[in-house]
C-alpha cells in the first residue's frame, strides 16, 4: 500500500497483479512465477448449493467404501492365506494320491491265457505325466485345461466364461459347464481329502454325491484346495495325479489302465487318435467308452484333435493323418466274449479275495474261447432263424467237461453283454423230464436192468393232504408193458412215478442233491415229473457226473487266482469231481438208455452227424420251461429255454427248440473233434416173458408212498417188485 507524508498509511489497495512480463526478444511466454501462484491458480472454488453438497456426500462415501473395501480385502487376503496354508499342511505325499481306486481289479484270462474280461477298478499302475505319450498329456491340456502350465489353480476367466455359457444355454451359473481348471477337477476327484468312512457316510454312494456337488460353498472350498495343490506340488505332479484318477469308462482308472482296456498296449505308446480319444472321455466317460459306441467316442476324437492342431500340439499333417485313421478297439477289447461267464466267476470268488480288498488279481479260467463263440452262434442262429419277431422268449446254455469245467456260458439271448440277470446260473426253473435220469439212476444202482419192464397204464395213488393223484403221460396214451430204456426214451410219466415209488423217492432226492442239484427237492411222488427246480448250471453239472462215471461234480471257472506281482497262485482250482454217486456200471447203463432217447427217443431233433450223443429232453408244466441236457464223450451242454416272467411257451418243448440249440452248438463245438464213441454198457436183453394183459374193470390200486423197509431177501424183495411192475400193482 502506499503511505501517506503523515505517516499513516493511504487507505489503497496494494496492486493485484504484477507488472507485465517484459516481452523477449524471442517473443516466448513469461513462465509463471512460483510453485504456490500455480497451485493457487488450479484450485477450483468449492461449490455451492445442493450439487455441492451431494458431490461432497459422494466424496464421502466413496473414501469410506474405499477404506472397508481395502480393509476387508487385506482380512480376505490373510484369511484364504491362512486356509491354504493349513490346507498345504494337511496334503500328503505325492506317491500317496497316485493310486485312487475304491476298489481292487480282476483280470480273466481264457484256457489260452488270454484276457477276456476284467471286473472292478481296472488300474495299470501309477505313471507320471513324464511317463506317457506326448500325445495324451497334450490331448489333455487342449481339451480340460489349455492355461494349465500359466495358471495359480484356479482360472477366473475360464469361471466367468463357463457361468456365461451355462446362461446363454437356459441353465443355472454351476450348471454344465464348470470352467474349473485341472488342478480344480484333481482336487474334486481326491474329494478335497476326505476319505470315504463307513461310519461317517450313510452309503457309498452319498460320498460320492457329496464329493461331486457344485455348490458355491463346494466350489469356493475346491479352489482353496487347488490353491494349496499348486503352492505343494509341480504342474507335472498335479498332471500326474489327474491321469492317474480319472475314470476313462469301462471301468478303467487312470489313462494306464483304459490305454490297456481299449488298446491292449501302455499309455507310453498312445498314438495321436488314440491319445484325442482317452482325453475325449474325459468329459462323459461311460456314453463316451468305445466299447459302448466306438463311433461316437471317434468322433469325439476328432473334435479332440481339432483342438490340438488349433493350439499347436499337433501339424496340419499329423492331425489330417490321425483324423484319417481314428483309433480302434483292440481285437481283446472289440470280442467282449464271456460276459456272462465273467459274471459268475465273480459271484464264486472266495470271500478273502474280492474286489473291495482293492487287491489286483489275475484269474486263470476255464472259459474256451472258441466254445463260446460257438454256444454264442447257436442262440443267434436259432432265433433268427426259427424264433418269430418280437419274441421275449429267454434261452440260456451252458458247456462243460465231464470234470466239471465249464467252457462256455451264455446267460440269455442277447450276447455279448455283461451285468444283466444270467439265467444260466441265476435262474431257478423246473426241470421237468430232464430230471427223470436221476429217478431211473437211483433204480440202476439198486440193481434193476435197463430192460426191466414196468407197465405204463391209468395210475393213481392217494397223497397225504392232496387226496387222490393221478399222473398222465404227456400224450395221454397208455403204452402198456415198457422197459425201463423204452419209457425214459419215449419220457413217460406213468413208469417214472412207478419206478420212483418203487424205488424210494427219499433215495431219489439223494442221489440227484449227490449230483448236484442244490434246490430241495421236493418230497411228493411228482418229484419224478421234475416238478423240483434247479438252475441250468447244476443241471449241466449232474449230467457230468452221468458221463464221467457216476461221480459228483463242482461245476467251477476258476484254474488259479493270483495277486498281480505273485509267482504262486493264491488260489486253486475251485471245484470238480468229487465223490462216487453211483456205481460206474449203473452209470454207463444210463448213457446207454440216454442215447436212446437221441438216437430214437424225443430227442432226436439233437442227433449229431459224427458221433454217439446222449441226452434228455424236458418240459415242465404248462410249458413255462423247456430243456435239453447232453453229452458226447467230450463234452456236456445243457440248454434251456422260456420266459422271465413264466408265461407259457406256445409250441416249444424240450424236443423242439431246445434240442435244435444244442445240436447246432454242438456242431459248432466238435468240428476238428476226432469221433470218441460214447463210455455206454448195453446189458443183454432178458429173456422175452409174455405180460397179461391189464383188466379193464379192475381198479388201480394207489402205490405205496414209503420206500418198502430192507427185509433179509434182498433177492426176493428185487424179484417181487419186478412181479408188481409187470402186473401193475
Amino acid at each position: 500500500m502506499s503511505t501517506r507524508k503523515n505517516g499513516r498509511d493511504r487507505l489503497v489497495a496494494d496492486r493485484r497483479y504484477g507488472k507485465p512480463a517484459a516481452k523477449t526478444p524471442t517473443g516466448g511466454k513469461r513462465k509463471a512465477s512460483t510453485t504456490r501462484s500455480r497451485r493457487t491458480a488450479r484450485k477450483r472454488p468449492p461449490r455451492r448449493g445442493l450439487s455441492g453438497l451431494v458431490s461432497r456426500i459422494l466424496g464421502f462415501f466413496g473414501r469410506l467404501i474405499w477404506l472397508v473395501t481395502s480393509r476387508v480385502a487385506i482380512v480376505v487376503l490373510l484369511v484364504l492365506g491362512l486356509m491354504v496354508g493349513y490346507t498345504y499342511t494337511t496334503l500328503p505325499p505325492l506317491d500317496e494320491l497316485l493310486d485312487g481306486r475304491a476298489q481292487g481289479s480282476v483280470t480273466m484270462l481264457d484256457r489260452e491265457n488270454r484276457v477276456f474280461a476284467w471286473r472292478g477298478d481296472q488300474f495299470g499302475g501309477a505313471v507320471r505325466a513324464d511317463q506317457v505319450s506326448r500325445h495324451l498329456k497334450h490331448a489333455v491340456i487342449a481339451t480340460e485345461d489349455r492355461r494349465f502350465y500359466w495358471h495359480p489353480g484356479i482360472s477366473p476367466r475360464g469361471i466367468a466364461s463357463a457361468v456365461r455359457i451355462n446362461l446363454r444355454e437356459g441353465r443355472g451359473p454351476l450348471q454344465g459347464h464348470g470352467g474349473s481348471t485341472i488342478t480344480q477337477q484333481t482336487a474334486k476327484l481326491l474329494c478335497l481329502g476326505n476319505r470315504y468312512d463307513p461310519n461317517e457316510w450313510e452309503s457309498e454312494s452319498a460320498y460320492i454325491a457329496d464329493c461331486r456337488e457344485t455348490s458355491l460353498v463346494r466350489k469356493a472350498r475346491e479352489a482353496i484346495y487347488a490353491l494349496a495343490m499348486e503352492a505343494k506340488y509341480s504342474k507335472d505332479d498335479i498332471l500326474s495325479i489327474y491321469l492317474n484318477r480319472a475314470y476313462m469308462g469301462g471301468g478303467a482308472y487312470g489313462a494306464e489302465a483304459a490305454s490297456q482296456r481299449y488298446f491292449s498296449k501302455p499309455a507310453a505308446a498312445l498314438e495321436p487318435q488314440e491319445a484325442a480319444m482317452l482325453a475325449g472321455l474325459l468329459t462323459a466317460p461311460t456314453t463316451l467308452a468305445p466299447t459302448n459306441d466306438l463311433e461316437r467316442s471317434q468322433n469325439r476324437a476328432a473334435l479332440v484333435l481339432n483342438l490340438m492342431e488349433d493350439q499347436g500340439y499337433l501339424t496340419s499333417a499329423e492331425a489330417d493323418r490321425a483324423r484319417a485313421n481314428p483309433a480302434t478297439l483292440s481285437q481283446e477289447a472289440e470280442q467282449r466274449r464271456g460276459g456272462y461267464f465273467a459274471d459268475w466267476i465273480m459271484d464264486t470268488l472266495p470271500p478273502f479275495v474280492n474286489v473291495e480288498s482293492r487287491q489286483d488279481v489275475d484269474i486263470r479260467t476255464t472259459l474256451d474261447p472258441r466254445i463260446q463263440n460257438a454256444a454264442e452262434g447257436a442262440i443267434d442262429t436259432i432265433f433268427n432263424e426259427k424264433v418269430r419277431d418280437g419274441s421275449e422268449a429267454q434261452a440260456a446254455i451252458v458247456v462243460m467237461s465231464a470234470d466239471g469245467a465249464v467252457r462256455a456260458m451264455v446267460g440269455g439271448r442277447k450276447t455279448g453283454v455283461s451285468g444283466v440277470f444270467n439265467r444260466a446260473s441265476q435262474a431257478v426253473r423246473q426241470t421237468g423230464s430232464a430230471f427223470k435220469p436221476f429217478v431211473y439212476a437211483t433204480a440202476l444202482e439198486l440193481g434193476r436192468s435197463p430192460y426191466d419192464t414196468v407197465v405204463d397204464e391209468p395210475f393213481c395213488m392217494n397223497v397225504p393232504g392232496s387226496g387222490q393223484w393221478c399222473p398222465k403221460n404227456y400224450t395221454r396214451n397208455f403204452a402198456g408193458p415198457v422197459t425201463l430204456t423204452e419209457a425214459l426214451k419215449r419220457s413217460l410219466n406213468i413208469p417214472a412215478v412207478k419206478v420212483s415209488e418203487a424205488s424210494g423217492r427219499d433215495l431219489v432226492a439223494r442221489v440227484a442233491t449227490d449230483f448236484g442239484i442244490k434246490s430241495d427237492v421236493v418230497d411228493t411222488p411228482s418229484v419224478a415229473l421234475g416238478v423240483s427246480e434247479a438252475t441250468l448250471l447244476e443241471m449241466t453239472g449232474a449230467y457230468a457226473g452221468i458221463l464221467n462215471g457216476g461221480s459228483s461234480v463242482t461245476p467251477y471257472g476258476i484254474e488259479s487266482l493270483t495277486i498281480k506281482g505273485d509267482d504262486e497262485p493264491l488260489v486253486g482250482r475251485r471245484g470238480g469231481m468229487g465223490e462216487r454217486v453211483i456205481r460206474e456200471e449203473a452209470a454207463r447203463q444210463l448213457v446207454f438208455m440216454l442215447e436212446k432217447v437221441v438216437s430214437e427217443g424225443t430227442g432226436t431233433r439233437a442227433r449229431l452227424p459224427d458221433r454217439q450223443a446222449a441226452g434228455k429232453t424236458g418240459t415242465s408244466n404248462e410249458q413255462r420251461d423247456a430243456w435239453f441236457v447232453g453229452f458226447t464223450a467230450d463234452y456236456v451242454a445243457g440248454v434251456w429255454m422260456g420266459y422271465d416272467d413264466n408265461t407259457p411257451l406256445t409250441g416249444v418243448t424240450g424236443g423242439g427248440l431246445p434240442a435244435e440249440i444244442w445240436h447246432e452248438a454242438m456242431v459248432r463245438i466238435h468240428e476238428g473233434v476226432e469221433p470218441k464213441p460214447l463210455p455206454m454198457s448195453a446189458p443183454e436183453p432178458p429173456a422175452q416173458v409174455a405180460a397179461p394183459q391189464p383188466q379193464p374193470q379192475q381198479q388201480p390200486q394207489p402205490q405205496r408212498q414209503q420206500r418198502p423197509q430192507q427185509s433179509d431177501d434182498p433177492v426176493g424183495d428185487f424179484v417181487g417188485r419186478v412181479l408188481r411192475d409187470i402186473f401193475g400193482n
